[in-house]
């Protein structure tokens, strides 16, 4: 995983979790590695991890069972709203950038459907 200086990590680790979830990467019920194990895989401080881990178990995306580790929600509205949440982050973004590129909306609709049909 490789991390940019734009975003606190934990919110990296985060998303990246989000990512391979939407990605089915990694399925409702999983469990995911530990806190330590993580840490140690990404060359983290296994702070940062669990603050991460601390802010998707308050998010509802993952339940810990003490002395069983932690595991992906298996909440199927939870992984629709995280779907939803993070294709929205990516349009807002596109659009932002096109706009400040001088596009206006309508001239963005007609490159994406000339892309789409070229895609």
């Amino acid at each position: 995983m490789e991390f940019n200086n734009s975003k606190p990590i934990y919110l990296q680790i985060i998303e990246d979790i989000k990512k391979k979830l939407i990605r089915k990467e990694i399925k409702p019920g999983d469990k995911i590695p530990s806190q330590r194990e993580l840490a140690k895989n990404i060359k983290v401080n296994p702070n940062t991890v669990q603050r991460a881990y601390r802010e998707m178990e308050s998010m509802g995306l993952v339940k810990t069972l003490r002395g069983q580790g932690t595991f992906i929600s298996d909440e199927e509205e939870l992984l629709n709203e995280i779907k939803k949440e993070m294709a929205s982050e990516v349009l807002i973004k596109f659009i932002q950038e096109m706009r400040s590129l001088g596009f206006k909306d309508d001239e963005v609709i007609n490159l994406i459907k000339s892309w789409q049909e070229k895609i």
